[in-house]
């Protein structure tokens, strides 16, 4: 079965964040209520497996071997049948 596998990436708390922290004074610049922005990013991939727990393992193992920094970033990983 063909899966979406969905693997968001964010920075750890403990880390600053300078993009976040420009993007959040330039909202504060425009007029929004904005605090503690964080920027992060979202990688998609389509595959193939025998089961979402397969395609949700298959997404954590390329989260943690190429797509995310264990030691700086935290992620999350969502699966959608296709």
């Amino acid at each position: 079965m063909r899966y979406r596998i969905a693997v968001e990436v964010m920075l750890k708390p403990a880390i600053l964040d300078p993009a976040g922290q420009a993007t959040e004074g330039i909202l504060q610049q425009m007029g929004f209520s904005a605090e503690d922005v964080r920027i992060g990013k979202r990688i998609t991939v389509e595959t193939e497996a025998d089961s979402a727990a397969a395609a949700e393992i298959a997404g954590r193992q390329m989260a943690e071997k190429l797509l995310a920094n264990p030691v700086m970033e935290d992620f999350s990983v969502s699966v959608v049948a296709l």
